[in-house]
């Protein structure tokens, strides 16, 4: 069994039509999804807003490398284009970890970096993951909590929560 924390953001298109598929398409091994935020871009590409969420997901038959490309077949599924490095985009997955059956998985592969290196720094990432895991923890890095309070009080400026758009019905 492997379970993971994904990211999901979209700035291009229908930006909802575009998480709730990849919501879709992870199907029942969906085990919990964050509220939606919507937040500024960033990057230094002028862009629209991103709408982000966080997706907790569990499968005995699916390793980390398997998430990574189940992810990347649900964005070009939305017609994903990678032309500028932190530029718009109709769907973005990130692995942001994955726990085995022996604990966290690390990886230094250039494809498939877990945890994934910007997560500490990402308050669009910290905030919708402890929403739905209150005591997570980063492996090699800490409690999410911690993180996200050491960015500073600013960290959350630009992300506004939006519980009009809702992913998965609670169960």
């Amino acid at each position: 069994m492997t379970r993971a924390v994904l990211s999901l953001g979209s700035n291009l298109g229908d930006r909802f039509a575009h998480l709730r598929a990849a919501v879709d398409g992870f199907g029942t091994a969906v085990r919990a999804s964050s509220p939606v935020y919507e937040t500024a871009a960033w990057g230094g590409v002028e862009q629209p807003d991103f709408l982000n969420a966080v997706l907790v997901v569990e499968d005995a038959g699916t390793d980390a490398w398997g998430w990574l490309r189940r992810g990347q077949e649900l964005e070009r599924a939305a017609g994903r284009v990678r032309e500028v490095r932190w530029g718009p985009r109709t769907l973005d997955v990130d692995v942001v970890t994955v726990e085995g059956p022996h604990g966290p998985v690390h990886s230094e592969h250039p494809e498939l970096l877990l945890p994934h290196p910007g997560t500490p720094e990402r308050a669009t990432v910290l905030r919708p993951w402890l929403d739905v895991e209150p005591d997570a923890v980063l492996p090699g890095h800490g409690p999410v909590a911690e993180l996200l309070a050491a960015l500073g009080p600013d960290a959350e400026d630009g992300m506004r929560r939006r519980d009009d758009l809702v992913l998965v019905a609670a169960r």
